[in-house]
């Protein structure tokens, strides 16, 4: 859905950023909504249901970005692994999609950390004898536009807590 072309800044926001739209918009309806009486508008639902268009696609990226962190794991549990190249290119793939959707507003609320705790917890669970397994860093090495623009052998080096040069542009 694509929001009229007239110069307009709510239009300009719907495409650059559809969280911070959904939310500017469900806080104008919510103004609307205590000011005058529409009838037939049921402006709790239309209010909530704007909103959930933002938060569903920030849900959508924090699911890629656990998908993406998932993938760098099982790459660097076993690099040997015939299936390798199936993971870095799952995990290619993975990064381009949550690029394409992630918005400047979702930064701050992405908790990277708490994704991580819930990948190293299962991880060391599934793998309890794999040294490599229970020494995954105690907080998460990335933030998230490492994960939407770092290189593959980057973010591997951040995981293995290796000191990554800065890139230069």
């Amino acid at each position: 859905m694509t929001g009229s072309k007239c110069g307009n800044m709510t239009d300009d926001l719907y495409e650059r950023d559809i969280l911070e739209w959904s939310e500017r918009q469900a806080d104008a309806l919510r103004r609307v909504a205590g000011d005058e009486r529409h009838n037939n508008v049921d402006w709790s639902h239309v209010i909530e249901e704007i909103e959930a268009v933002g938060t569903a696609q920030l849900n959508d990226v924090r699911g890629i970005v656990r998908q993406v962190m998932i993938a760098l794991v099982r790459i660097q549990l076993d690099p040997n692994s015939a299936t390798r190249s199936d993971w870095t290119l799952e995990l290619g793939c993975l990064m381009d999609d949550a690029a394409d959707v992630f918005t400047p507003s979702m930064r701050d609320r992405i908790d990277m950390n708490r994704i991580w705790e819930r990948i190293r917890v299962r991880t060391i669970q599934r793998a309890t004898d794999d040294p490599r397994a229970v020494a995954l860093p105690d907080h998460c090495p990335w933030t998230v536009e490492a994960l939407l623009t770092g290189a593959h052998d980057a973010l591997l080096a951040q995981l293995a807590g290796w000191p990554v040069a800065a890139e230069t542009p």
